[in-house]
């Protein structure tokens, strides 16, 4: 089992940045990849961002290319989310995702809320 503990959301204005982070514990050396996934109301939950547990991403959602940026801290398990340029449209619940292979994803965190006012 892999547990995924989230943190960083928040309120903010657009135009300000953002950082949120996923701590991973557990059976770690199992994970493959790791990713950032967001679902807004009445929305499905979307890929942000996603990449190898070795650390090269392997992928960026069009809408947040330029703005986002997702990385690791190897020593410490954790995957990071840099958002800069927040927008309104940005607005959702973001949950990070690891799984054992690619696009797959086995475990959740329990999600933070990112909200960006106008």
């Amino acid at each position: 089992q892999v547990q995924l503990v989230e943190s960083g959301g928040g309120l903010v204005q657009a135009g300000a940045s953002l950082r949120l982070s996923c701590a991973a514990s557990g059976r770690t050396s199992s994970i493959y990849s790791m990713g950032w996934f967001r679902q807004a109301p009445g929305k499905e939950r979307e890929l942000v961002a996603a990449l190898r547990w070795s650390g090269s991403t392997i992928y960026n959602a069009d809408s947040v290319k330029g703005r986002f940026t997702i990385s690791r801290d190897n020593a410490k398990n954790t995957v990071y989310l840099q958002m800069n340029s927040l927008k309104p449209e940005d607005t959702a619940v973001y949950y990070c995702g690891a799984g054992g292979r690619y696009n797959s994803y086995d475990y959740w965190g329990q999600g933070t809320q990112v909200t960006v006012s106008s």
